[in-house]
């Protein structure tokens, strides 16, 4: 068996998913591309390069040899195998500056400085870990190794979340090594435990646990089972209150996906606040549904956002792929109606149960997708928004909801992306429309993530 090939090389730049790049140079034939996680450009680094030849070729890091000046010592123990911080290694004021420059240059305009995060541990209001079993039955339950997806390593203390994250974690581990359930094996279709999510209200301190599983029949965990797992989390937190809730993945091929909910213990749902310039606003928590992950930092999002609507008097606000509504009901404090749009039912029954909560009136929300709705909306000759506000996935605006950008012509466009590629994409189809600002904000330290907002006026 051929040794592995160990390399000394100087990292030259990033990826595009934040890992360091490096270029080998061979005396005979085409240069390699390699890339390394948890390298800095500057490192001068040992690596081995892995056998897979598929471009961009990957290496090891062994040794660091010579460090970056960016380079500080990284507080997690798991820095150097985690897929999830990718840039814990690297000072955060260089974490910073790498941002900004990527928004620099994803639009060859001048951002405004990017708004850093007070708090760049411990930040995180949900994490979902994995389960893992290898072929000699060794359990993982944790995140996916860098670079060596979908591998898995058993997690001791993630530094993202807080403390408590952690010692269910670890507790719901040691239940599982004695419960008997296997873990799900997606190619093989065969298995049960899938993931365990973790929720929390930042602002409330409200807990939420939820189990998923896989909607095979034969192997769905017993009542003892689900007992003991109850139990192993309400240890975990010391008997203080938490929402515990089965998940059950039911995927058929040739049918859709259905999710089922079933709460084993604690109330059937968590509170969450956002603390906002006009006051705060309450949201409802379910298993499903989505809230940006990083509570403070979403504050500070929203708020910077709306500020650059506060010059419209009395505007009427469209809210595209509006999610739980929380971004539409915090516009709606400025605007004279809202209309929200939303492709998932179970999004817009939350929506429409927080703006209730909120004691919101001006604002209705419509489920489907964004593009068809739109198109109803016009055939039924509602008021055209004076302001459309787009917070799309990664993959960005589809082109219908693009084309009926182009049919309602507001007097401005927000745009919120976590893709800046998608979005200057986007925007370099909106003709007519000038880009007057744009403001990074950092969602997610000690990753490659950036949170964006593009505003545009016609």
């Amino acid at each position: 068996m051929l040794e592995p090939e160990t390399v000394e090389l100087s990292i030259q730049e990033f990826t595009s998913r934040g890992y360091g790049a490096a270029v080998i140079p061979r005396p005979q034939g085409r240069p390699i591309d390699v890339e390394i996680a948890h390298t800095l450009p500057g490192d001068r680094v040992l690596i081995e390069m892995r056998r897979k030849v598929r471009p961009p070729r990957k290496g090891r890091l062994l040794e660091v040899l010579r460090p970056s000046t960016d380079r500080v010592e990284p507080r997690c123990s798991h820095a150097r195998v985690c897929g999830g911080c990718c840039w814990q290694q690297m000072d955060y004021s260089a974490q910073l500056r790498e941002k900004e420059e990527r928004i620099r240059r994803s639009f060859s305009v001048n951002p405004e400085p990017i708004i850093p995060c007070d708090s760049p541990f411990e930040y995180r209001n949900k994490m979902e870990f994995t389960f893992s079993e290898n072929r000699a039955g060794t359990k993982y339950l944790g995140l996916m190794i860098a670079q060596a997806e979908p591998y898995v390593f058993n997690v001791e203390r993630c530094h993202l979340c807080k403390p408590w994250f952690s010692s269910v974690l670890n507790g719901v581990r040691a239940w599982w090594e004695t419960s008997g359930v296997l873990a799900y094996n997606p190619p093989r279709d065969e298995g049960t435990l899938r993931y365990l999510t973790l929720r929390e209200g930042i602002r409330t301190g409200q807990k939420m646990a939820v189990l998923n599983v896989s909607g095979r029949a034969e192997s769905a965990p017993s009542r003892a089972q689900l007992d003991s797992f109850v139990e192993a989390v309400q240890q975990a937190v010391l008997g203080e209150p938490i929402s515990i809730f089965l998940r059950i993945h039911q995927a058929n091929k040739g049918r859709p996906t259905q999710f089922f909910e079933m709460l084993l213990a604690g109330p059937d749902h968590i509170i969450e606040e956002l603390h906002l310039d006009g006051g705060p606003l309450s949201f409802k928590i379910s298993p499903i549904s989505f809230f940006q992950p990083n509570t403070l930092q979403a504050e500070k999002l929203y708020n910077a956002a709306l500020s650059y609507i506060s010059d419209y008097p009395d505007p009427i606000v469209y809210d595209l792929y509006c999610g739980t509504g929380t971004l539409g009901m915090a516009a709606s404090r400025k605007a004279r109606q809202v209309i929200g749009i939303e492709l998932s039912p179970e999004a817009v029954l939350d929506a429409q149960d927080n703006a209730t909560r909120n004691k919101i009136d001006n604002i209705t929300f419509y489920q489907g997708d964004v593009g068809k709705v739109l198109t109803q909306l016009q055939a039924e000759s509602r008021p055209r928004p004076d302001i459309v506000i787009v917070d799309p996935p990664r993959a960005g605006l589809d082109p219908l909801a693009l084309h009926h950008l182009k049919i309602l012509q507001p007097k401005a466009i927000l745009y919120i992306s976590c893709n800046p590629l998608t979005q200057v994409a986007n925007i370099g189809e909106l003709s007519g429309y000038r880009l007057k600002s744009l403001q990074p904000v950092d969602q997610f330290p000690h990753t490659y993530h950036i949170e964006n907002i593009a505003f545009l006026e016609r």
